[in-house]
């Protein structure tokens, strides 16, 4: 029998491959190092290559995909039911390769080395907010130790700072005086590499047309638009608008029995960043819904339901729920090639009192 698919336990150093035929029954292990690893395909006839949708995984599935290999990602939740035992190298690849044979154990698309440059991009300017925000609070505590109070907002710190340093009769030491100097140029220098990495992404959004249309859908700017397309990629992969919110875990988390159905919180599943974008700015959006109220100015429908919604459920609840119905039109938006509507309604079949139209 010869082998048709391998399952690699990916990691930094030592990698264990299980190669197994047609029916899945293993036939070869391997324990490599890194450099013996980075050959080991080079001569082989195409191979199924499974792995996890780990660290350096895309990497790995680029470099075998142009060797002429089928490489199929699944996602590490969705493995991990599969191992057995306890754990070890040996027993996760096995849980890969188990995990295989699960028809319903969606794949994990993969991304293309710019698409894995502007997540990077996005992380790092994540780190350096981080950075910028305990820095304000270290300078906020460390100066209310002296009495000295930073009023709320962080562009108000640097002022605030400022003044206490020009201050000469408060208690502030000279010595402490110079440090708090250099953590205020550090805090302009953590704002300017903020800036610097938000420019880069506009430019990658000018060059790429589905980061301009997302750019038109109220609570989607240039931070959320480009995180979607390096995140999720096409949206061509997910069967509906259901499905695609479902992946960002914007949907309820269920615990259902027979005729007893509970929906609880929303799941939280998928990528927690891109979820915080999307609740964000439906958030934002939803301020400005109520903004325009409040100056009796017209809304559209979407406005007009958030409204209503947060009239009844309160505002946690109806961003959650805007942004879920954010992500679901953005993907009809994208499967059906057309331009974003606010005033877009179903038409629901006729009732007895006529055509009812429903915002969905």
């Amino acid at each position: 029998m010869h082998a048709t698919t391998v399952a690699i336990d990916l990691a930094k150093d030592v990698f264990e491959l299980t190669f197994a035929d047609a029916d899945h029954r293993i036939l070869e292990r391997k324990r490599l190092s890194r450099r013996a690893f980075a050959h080991v395909l080079d001569n082989r006839m195409p191979l199924r290559v499974v792995m996890e949708a780990c660290g350096s995984a895309h990497y790995w599935a680029r470099r075998f995909a142009g060797q002429g290999h089928t490489v199929r990602l699944l996602p590490a939740r969705d493995v991990r039911p599969y191992v057995r035992r306890n754990k070890t190298d040996r027993t996760d690849v096995a849980g890969i390769l188990e995990a295989d044979r699960c028809a319903q154990i969606d794949p994990v698309p993969i991304k293309s080395p710019e698409q894995q440059g502007v997540q990077a991009l996005h992380r790092i300017r994540e780190r350096l907010k981080s950075q910028r925000t305990s820095t304000i609070n270290l300078l906020r505590g460390v100066l209310r130790e002296f009495g000295l109070i930073i009023p709320l907002g962080a562009a108000k710190v640097r002022p605030a700072v400022l003044a206490v340093l020009e201050d000469g009769d408060n208690d502030v030491p000279m010595a402490l005086r110079h440090t708090l100097g250099e953590l205020l140029d550090r805090l302009a220098g953590l704002q300017a590499d903020m800036t610097v990495i938000e420019q880069r992404l506009e430019v990658f959004a000018e060059n790429d047309p589905a980061s301009q249309r997302y750019q038109g859908v109220p609570g989607i700017g240039l931070l959320t638009a480009t995180a979607l397309r390096a995140s999720v990629g096409s949206l061509d992969r997910f069967r509906s608008g259901r499905h695609f919110a479902a992946w960002l875990g914007l949907t309820p988390r269920e615990h259902s029995s027979g005729s007893h159905r509970h929906l609880g919180a929303m799941s939280k599943r998928g990528d927690g960043y891109l979820r915080l974008l999307l609740i964000h700015g439906a958030r934002a959006a939803l301020r400005a819904a109520q903004v325009r109220r409040g100056k009796d100015q017209p809304l559209d429908h979407l406005q007009a339901w958030a409204l209503a919604l947060q009239a009844r459920q309160g505002h946690n609840k109806a961003a959650v729920a805007l942004a879920n119905k954010v992500a679901r039109r953005v993907w009809a938006m994208e499967h059906h090639h057309t331009a974003f509507d606010s005033n877009h309604c179903s038409v629901r079949p006729a009732v007895a009192t006529g055509l009812a139209c429903a915002i969905e």
